[in-house]
């Protein structure tokens, strides 16, 4: 049933065929909803007919008939639970290209909600219970929505006050919880099933209607059409209301068929993942790996290291910021060692990146924009050079692998690799992680992509990049004011055409028509480059891998006319130990600034150290801080193009909850700047 919902038509009996099937296998597990949550079950692939394309079905004991009708008899506990949930849904009402907003978190009866809504035809609108009430109304509202599939009471309770008045709900589905614990009142007599009896209402039906004589009749549906849509997705709203995004059934089916690309994905490997189960990138992993037989694992940012020291998964999925904090954790534990284990470890550590940038440069993994190829003399030299000295380091980065990274990996958890996606991986992380041992693949997409449109390949793991197009994904780098295409190694907006790509934004023509063209190029608003193709030296490997720099939009235009990038800034910023979060402003004004979030403790720590306070103080004045953040910018960050000038420094975190980070983590630089207005322009005064 993932990533390919039916419309199922189906008699009691029909002859029973083998044909085109594989084996396949179901061990659904559920653990404690509060923790995590984890599946596990392999694919099968059944293409029935022209007008039938059936594919990954689960689990499930196929009878096919000939002609146009195809009948599914299932034999699974997690199969026969989903379609008992899309017959309960069909039996309240629910119709096909409907629209049922589905706000949830995590589970896994979000999957079974999930596939049992696209099962029945109808779309899904996904999001999830961190949202502002007032975001989730406007979603609703937008998507035309016409019943409400919600996580618990006592987020419905959150909503209620607000929803009930000013939105219209056929039924309400609680996938947790008892409807005895919904506030009274609130449902204004709106039906209110639990997902319970849900199950049973489809059970039943589904029985009733096999034992019936009208059995052939009652269980007669169309086909879902391949690019029928499967559900709207609003974007993460960076910058204002967020936009529906119309994905079909081929675009989830394209993440699905071709995921695989970007690492070996087998049978019994264990996946885990913090991310909204609702959100395109961890949607689509979370189907691929599914469909692969893969045990998935749902962890929180509060449960998440306790989770890898007992999961000890093979792969983990999430955003950049998780890889940040589990850095900042390890380099934290290091300083706080005795120090003769210290000066060990950063020695080792300062070998073993040596020793990975010359065997990337042996091997021909090195970025570079500049199309001209070197001579091969001086490919051979470099080649000779680098190889020799990686050769001398290789014994004791050996030894530093055998005493000290086995053990930094064996903390971390992870076995394998680590996919991260949704914004960029800062460079320095990435090659830390590389000096230990363990593989961080960067990835690259968008809500419009469904999302993956490019990886790194386990064999092409080119840091800085995000890896070559998937599968089928057409790539181009155009100038943001002529349109003309780029050629390799130039920087401009980076478009993409294939499968993946939406078919537009709901209800919103204009919008659509800025981001497709006519020959269904989408603009992604990202500035990037191709890296080009040399046959020899460092970079020989490399060609065709995207370079992902920032979002256009992001970019600050200074009272000068010059444009400025913040990322690289903030990224080489974000090195200090004593920054938390920040984001670079100056938009019309003469010089750069910065909203930055201290990390206290260590700023104490560091202040202690250099004797700024006494050893025995427990606090910093604002003006203290700032002194340390200033140097701390100057020393992270005079390599960048553009220096900062003055910086607001902000008590409370950037969260979701406080609407300055998106459910992803993103962080909402419209509503920092729009937060902290009056104190910005007291900034520059």
């Amino acid at each position: 049933m993932l990533g390919a919902p039916i419309k199922i038509s189906s008699s009691p009996s029909c002859c029973s065929s083998s044909e085109n099937r594989k084996a396949i296998m179901l061990s659904p597990v559920c653990l404690d909803k509060s923790r995590s949550f984890q599946f596990l079950f392999s694919g099968s692939k059944l293409q029935c007919s022209k007008t039938l394309d059936i594919k990954q079905l689960s689990s499930a004991k196929f009878r096919v008939s000939r002609g146009s009708k195809f009948r599914v008899f299932c034999d699974s506990k997690l199969e026969q639970e989903i379609l008992d949930f899309a017959e309960g849904l069909r039996v309240i009402g629910v119709k096909p290209e409907e629209k049922y907003a589905l706000f949830a978190d995590n589970s896994c009866r979000w999957l079974i909600a999930d596939q049992g809504i696209m099962a029945t035809g109808a779309i899904n609108v996904v999001r999830g219970s961190r949202s502002a009430v007032k975001e989730l109304l406007h979603i609703y509202n937008h998507s035309e929505s016409v019943g409400l599939l919600i996580d618990n009471p006592e987020f419905f309770n959150r909503l209620a006050g607000k929803f009930c008045s000013n939105a219209s709900m056929r039924f309400i589905v609680l996938l947790w919880g008892e409807k005895s614990r919904l506030a009274n009142n609130e449902t204004l007599g709106v039906p209110v099933f639990s997902y319970k009896e849900m199950v049973k209402l489809g059970r039943e039906n589904r029985a009733a209607l096999i034992d019936s004589l009208d059995a052939r009749k009652g269980y007669r549906y169309e086909v879902i059409g391949s690019d029928d849509i499967a559900t709207l997705v609003y974007t993460s709203g960076t910058t204002g209301n967020p936009k529906g995004v119309m994905l079909s059934h081929k675009n989830l089916l394209h993440q699905i068929e071709n995921l695989g690309v970007l690492g070996p994905a087998k049978a019994g490997d264990r996946f885990l993942s913090m991310l909204p189960t609702w959100h395109t990138y961890e949607r689509a992993c979370e189907y691929f790996i599914f469909t692969r037989g893969i045990e998935q694992v749902y962890t929180t940012v509060r449960t998440l290291k306790d989770d890898l020291r007992n999961y000890k998964p093979d792969y983990m999925i999430s955003v950049p910021l998780v890889y940040e904090t589990l850095y900042s954790g390890i380099q934290k534990q290091i300083s706080s060692s005795p120090n003769a284990i210290k000066l060990i470890v950063f020695s080792f550590i300062r070998i073993s990146l040596a020793y990975t940038e010359l065997k990337r440069i042996y091997e021909g993994l090195c970025l570079t924009r500049n199309p001209e190829e070197p001579s091969h003399i001086v490919s051979m030299f470099d080649y000779l050079w680098s190889k020799t000295i990686a050769t001398i380091l290789c014994p004791l980065h050996v030894l530093a692998t055998k005493f000290v990274y086995k053990k930094i990996r064996s903390a971390i958890g992870i076995q394998k690799t680590a996919k991260s996606g949704g914004g960029s991986l800062p460079t320095h992380i990435e090659k830390f992680y590389e000096a230990i041992g363990l593989e961080v693949q960067n990835g690259y997409g968008l809500t419009e992509t469904s999302p993956c449109i490019a990886g790194r390949r386990p064999y092409y793991n080119v840091l800085g990049s995000v890896g070559h197009p998937i599968p089928l994904t057409e790539f181009k780098v155009v100038d943001s004011e002529t349109g003309e295409i780029l050629p390799p190694g130039s920087k401009g907006i980076i478009k993409v055409r294939g499968p993946p790509v939406m078919k537009g934004y709901y209800k919103n023509p204009l919008a659509t028509r800025q981001a497709l063209d006519e020959y269904g190029w989408l603009n992604t608003g990202d500035i990037g480059w191709i890296a080009p193709h040399h046959s020899v030296g460092r970079s020989r490997r490399c060609g065709g891998v995207i370079v992902f720099e920032g979002r256009a939009k992001d970019t600050i235009v200074l009272s000068s006319g010059e444009n400025v990038e913040p990322l690289e800034i903030e990224e080489a910023a974000l090195r200090s130990t004593l920054i938390q979060q920040i984001v670079v402003i100056g938009q019309d004004q003469r010089r750069l600034g910065a909203v930055i979030v201290p990390n206290k403790d260590e700023a104490l720590l560091a202040a202690k150290e250099a004797s700024v306070v006494d050893a025995d103080a427990v606090g910093l004045s604002k003006e203290q801080i700032s002194s340390m953040l200033h140097e701390e910018l100057r020393k992270w960050t005079y390599e960048c193009s553009f220096q900062i000038g003055p910086i607001l420094v902000v008590d409370e975190p950037f969260t979701i909850e406080s609407g300055l980070l998106t459910p992803t983590m993103k962080i909402r630089r419209d509503q920092v700047v729009a937060q902290y207005k009056e104190e910005i322009a007291n900034l520059y005064k």
